[in-house]
């Protein structure tokens, strides 16, 4: 099968003829159809220093992905849905379950979590296998390209969803596509404004689909102008931290109520300080978060996109780029040049 693979340690990827992976007896494969680019994806392809940490090569790379199951497990139990011919999504955590947090229910905290196409072959191929439990099955209307990026959907819901929003002012630093999906959901769950801050034109345009107030441009204008335009009187109540970037993390906490909550999703480069007078003095929460909860969370983001085509529409328009698999390295060009949403590789 073709695999786009880390052959060695150090930058670049090669796509690569290799066996097709084993089904376990608690697994089953899936002939891959659609899959996203991650920007772990590019971390991985550019190396950096948590890759070569991280990556052990040979590794087939890849973990978001929408296809078709050709082969059950022995020890699968029948009659789920769980079945040969069943379109899936993948939750890309794959986890111990016998360590406390998976005892107690708390999967998405597990401490020997392992990582799709970071610790183990990836959905970059035409065939992926993963444990039975880690897929979710899809209606046949949904959309191959929608099924494939369930997994940074999936993150944008487990943060945007923290915290009560309807009724709230929203504040989300970060106009990438998992930044766009969490306010298109703020918009949705009822929220009073939703203003999303970035530096790249280009994104903000494309926030404008997911019903924001206001898409602000902070290189240029500041979050306390965006208050004074719609009008508030007091700070954001929820702040949803997407970027990473210290100054975005800076100027939401100087905009925040008193009382706000924060859903931190963002990873940054390196530690960096933080106002902790202000955060104690406005007794603000800060929550980070990573991932998914399993799988709570699946079925709310699920429950969401069926039932609201227009935030199925705002959720969709986040992918603006297609390429078949063959022309990866267009596709990853694409997604390291930031003038662009989600790109979306064809596998099928």
């Amino acid at each position: 099968m073709r695999a786009l693979t880390k052959v060695t340690a150090g930058p670049g990827l090669e796509l690569v003829e290799r066996p097709e992976p084993r089904c376990g007896p608690l697994d089953v494969k899936v002939r891959v159809m659609r899959a996203g680019i991650c920007g772990t994806d590019l971390h991985l392809e550019q190396w950096d220093d948590w890759a070569a940490a991280t990556v052990v090569p040979p590794m087939v790379i890849g973990h978001e992905f929408y296809g078709e199951i050709v082969e059950v497990g022995e020890d699968v139990p029948t009659g789920t849905a769980v079945q040969v011919g069943a379109r899936v999504s993948g939750e890309g955590h794959i986890v111990c379950g016998h360590c406390r947090n998976c005892r107690a229910g708390r999967r998405h905290v597990c401490i020997n979590t392992v990582g799709i196409g970071v610790n183990r072959d990836g959905a970059f191929a035409d065939y992926v296998v993963l444990p039975a439990s880690n897929v979710w099955v899809q209606p046949d209307t949904i959309d191959p390209d929608l099924g494939a990026i369930f997994d940074p959907i999936g993150n944008a819901t487990h943060t945007a969803l923290q915290w009560p929003l309807v009724g709230e002012d929203v504040l989300v630093t970060g106009a990438g596509p998992i930044g766009i999906i969490a306010a298109a959901i703020a918009r949705h769950a009822g929220a009073k404004h939703v203003v999303i801050t970035d530096v790249s034109d280009y994104r903000l345009a494309l926030a404008g689909s997911a019903g924001v107030d206001l898409a602000v441009n902070v290189a240029t204008t500041r979050v306390k102008d965006a208050q004074r335009r719609l009008g508030m009187r007091e700070g954001f109540d929820i702040g949803l931290e997407m970027s990473g970037a210290p100054t975005a993390v800076a100027e939401m906490l100087a905009n925040l109520n008193h009382g706000a909550k924060v859903a931190m999703l963002g990873l940054p480069k390196d530690p960096y300080p933080i106002d902790w007078s202000r955060v104690i003095t406005h007794m603000i929460t800060l929550k980070g978060i990573y991932g998914r909860e399993m799988f709570e969370t699946w079925y709310l983001m699920s429950s969401m996109l069926a039932t609201s085509e227009k935030l199925r529409s705002a959720v969709a328009s986040v992918i603006t780029h297609r390429y078949p698999a063959d022309r990866w390295a267009e596709a990853f060009a694409a997604a390291e040049a930031g003038e662009c949403g989600k790109v979306v590789l064809d596998w099928s």
